[in-house]
């Protein structure tokens, strides 16, 4: 179980706090906005309605407690990198913030970001990525080289084992899970049999695995 200091609870934020409940985690919610507090108390451990860019309120928080601190402030990125300095000049461990623009991005992470989540971006990647090809079925980009993907099983590779594909040879691509009956499956073995019913999660090159796929 971590402990979670979120500031900023629009819809974005709303969304972290609800999964980060589902997850059994610990957070303290703040945002200036009564009305946002309110909304997001079923989600959290506890909030408070303040003012993050004031440097004794943020302290009152005890941000060195925290695992993490996350900034997901969107209608106002002056206060945004404010609370995101500050939070890193009060000692706080890990910093994460939203950015809506790679300037944006640039500035926080020279003013006190650990990390930057850039969700339209990252959206817009994984649109494009998706709508490319029928057999991608889902995709996390690790790097600018490296990416998670969740493909549909070729219909050629039907009936196969992971032995006789032996795409890890070939195109320097691993084979992580197979997902099938709701359930993804980790125990991969070189006689592990394919099936065109099932999706596979495999892990390689963009390069590689869009030859491998025939993905255009």
């Amino acid at each position: 179980m971590k402990s979670i200091l979120l500031i900023g609870l629009g819809r974005f934020g709303r969304l972290i706090a609800m999964k980060l409940y589902d997850m059994n985690h610990e957070v303290m919610a703040v945002d200036s906005d009564e009305e946002r507090v309110n909304a997001a108390l079923p989600f959290v451990t506890n909030a408070q309605i303040g003012d993050s860019t004031n440097e004794e309120f943020l302290a009152s928080l005890g941000v060195r407690n925290y695992d993490a601190c996350i900034v997901t402030i969107a209608d106002n990125f002056q206060n945004s990198l404010e609370t995101a300095c500050l939070l890193k000049e009060l000692g706080a461990r890990m910093v994460i913030a939203r950015a809506a623009s790679d300037i944006q991005e640039k500035f926080l992470l020279r003013n006190g970001a650990d990390r930057v989540v850039y969700p339209e971006k990252q959206l817009a990647a994984w649109t494009a990525i998706r709508c490319t090809s029928e057999h991608i079925l889902d995709y996390i980009e690790l790097d600018d080289d490296c990416s998670l993907y969740e493909l549909s099983i070729p219909e050629e590779w039907d009936g196969k084992t992971v032995l006789q594909l032996d795409i890890r040879k070939k195109y320097g691509i691993n084979i992580l899970g197979i997902r099938g009956d709701g359930k993804i499956h980790m125990n991969i073995a070189p006689d592990t049999v394919l099936s065109k019913d099932r999706s596979i999660l495999v892990l390689g090159e963009h390069r590689a695995i869009q030859k491998c796929f025939h993905i255009g």
